[in-house]
């Protein structure tokens, strides 16, 4: 087991850097790639290697297993600010030889050289400072939508009015999905506490969403986007595609139960949620954000965690802001029963109608935006992923106005993420950027031949839909070679 990061076991001795004379250790990419769980994990960065076994008190969290035994260079431009490489001394141990890296040829090191350097220029352009009138004008815009929903119940009696007010009350959580989305992307701020602070405000009083449950699940999800673990110790692979039994993006995840059963056969219950997940979509996606309200509550509340990644989190780092997260949780619910029961007037039924109406909108407005940014595009294995341009590239889809639906309104509705690659490759940068970084970024791929993926919500869902009844036919037909006699 390495070294690492254990700050919090004071008994264990770190040892020292593993230095001979003034000459570093030499360390092969072979040697690398056998240290990829979260109690022995290596990650080279600018080729040197640290190890940073059980460091959990990671500031950024957990997300630093997913690239245990890989190399961390790009992802750790995208996370973190100038000047955070300083921290990572204490876990160097060697260099890596470059020699033994030999999935890359010339072009590839010539490839990411290009885009560290498309990187750079962006930086010197200016295109990671935000723009405070903007997003002072979107939370206006929000704190407005949210009067609104709530004036519609106080003032009014009519039931159109109400559904109405649900409608719009769902639109709301979803806008302030992405205002958190972009505080806590550090997006806003230099000074990172107001960023998460902003998502206590944004996420937990208005959402009724952990930040420490959607820190853990979304930054994972952009370190390794679209892969499947490596194996079952580690931490690799993609929380957001983590949706078994009930939907399957491949037919290795959608085989992966069959472990779990002692005849190594796959359930009733897997074989038909598969076999008809292309109708059960939809219907999923209306219950997204009552799942997520209850792992925040769980989270929050030390009640569980949705992952072994967060659970990790969680035992070893506990809530950033516990008495912040867990009051503005509690005030969300006070609010939310105000309001679902219309200020004390309405039945229990009408009650119940507002809150569904309003909690499956919201999921679906959230989920079809997700499901747009990524499903149906390439699924990687953790041990065979691409380097990071590609992997980000060819596992997200942008999202463009089309099939009667304009631009301005994709802009609004998809608040940013529209621009799903754009994002992805460069998380810190700005909403108010993307779309002048999003011409730059077309021309690089062009330039060196990779996929660049656009599709309107109409034609992007079609791809959606058609991936997973792809899934299901190669599941059922596999099924049939693997069990002919069932």
């Amino acid at each position: 087991m390495g070294k690492g990061g254990d700050a919090s076991a004071p008994s264990r001795v770190r040892g020292p850097m593993r230095l001979v004379g003034d000459k570093s250790e030499k360390i092969s990419w072979a040697e690398v790639k056998k240290h990829i769980t979260p109690d022995d994990a290596w990650i080279v960065y600018q080729n040197k290697v640290y190890d940073v076994s059980n460091w959990h008190e990671h500031p950024g969290g957990a997300v630093i297993f997913t690239h245990a035994g890989d190399d961390a260079t790009d992802i750790f431009a995208a996370f973190h600010a100038q000047g955070s490489q300083a921290m990572m001394k204490e876990f160097y141990i060697g260099d890596l030889i470059p020699e033994t890296v030999e999935h890359k040829d010339q072009r590839q090191l010539d490839f990411e050289k290009g885009y560290r350097d498309l990187r750079a220029k962006l930086v010197m352009m200016g295109m990671f400072k935000s723009s405070k009138p903007y997003y002072a004008y979107k939370c206006l815009f929000n704190m407005c939508m949210w009067f609104t929903a709530v004036a519609m119940v106080y003032c009014s009696d009519h039931v159109a009015v109400h559904v109405g007010s649900a409608l719009l009350l769902g639109l709301f959580w979803q806008q302030c999905g992405w205002l958190s989305h972009d505080f806590m992307h550090h997006q806003v701020f230099k000074f990172r506490k107001y960023g998460v602070l902003a998502g206590v405000f944004w996420g937990n009083l208005m959402q009724g969403f952990s930040v420490t449950w959607w820190m853990n699940k979304h930054n994972g999800h952009h370190a390794v986007p679209n892969l499947h673990n490596s194996s079952l110790e580690s931490q690799d692979g993609d929380p957001d595609i983590d949706t078994m039994p009930l939907l399957a993006w491949s037919l290795k995840q959608a085989q992966s139960f069959r472990e779990l059963n002692k005849d190594g056969k796959d359930s009733t219950f897997v074989k038909y949620a598969i076999k008809f997940q292309a109708f059960t979509y939809f219907p999923i996606l209306l219950l997204a954000r009552i799942s997520w309200l209850n792992e925040s509550f769980k989270t929050a509340y030390g009640l569980g965690a949705s992952t072994e990644n967060a659970k990790l989190e969680l035992e070893r780092r506990g809530l950033q802001y516990p008495f912040l997260e867990r009051t503005a949780i509690a005030l969300h619910y006070a609010w939310m029963a105000v309001l679902t029961t219309g200020f004390g007037r309405w039945s229990v039924a009408h009650s119940l109608m507002y809150f569904f109406t309003a909690t499956c909108s919201s999921g679906l407005f959230l989920a079809l935006v997700f499901g747009l940014g990524h499903n149906g595009m390439a699924v990687y294995d953790a041990e065979t992923r691409p380097d990071f341009w590609k992997l980000q590239v060819t596992t997200t889809r942008n999202i463009i106005g089309g099939h009667g639906v304009p631009q301005f309104f994709v802009d609004w509705f998809c608040g940013g993420l529209q621009y799903q690659v754009d994002h992805h490759l460069f998380p810190m940068m700005p909403r108010n950027n993307l779309a002048k970084c999003h011409k730059l970024v077309e021309s690089f791929c062009k330039e060196w031949g990779v996929k660049y993926h656009e599709a309107d919500m109409f034609v992007g869902t079609v791809e959606v839909l058609r991936h997973l009844q792809n899934v299901s036919d190669d599941f059922l037909v596999d099924m049939v070679k693997e069990f002919p006699a069932m």
